[in-house]
């Protein structure tokens, strides 16, 4: 399960979004933006890539990492 920073910050109609997983899992932030404009995504333990893509207002990673998502409030 992903762990979001409960303190996202704002900048202007964008919100800048910071958390981790566990491991490979598709992280819904729905509730907190209507889409993603990017994502930087950081493995964790492993030097595999870990991202697999935005899906509207998903980011899907393979395995455990950190991640940073700017989006649409």
């Amino acid at each position: 399960m992903a762990t979001i920073d409960s303190r996202p910050a704002v900048f202007g109609d964008r919100l800048i979004i910071t958390g981790s997983t566990s491991g490979s899992e598709a992280v819904d932030l729905s509730e907190m933006l209507s889409s993603i404009d990017g994502a930087t995504v950081d493995a964790v333990g492993s030097a595999a890539t870990v991202t697999k893509g935005i899906d509207g207002t998903t980011l899907n990673v393979g395995a455990a990492c950190t991640f940073l998502v700017i989006g649409r409030r």
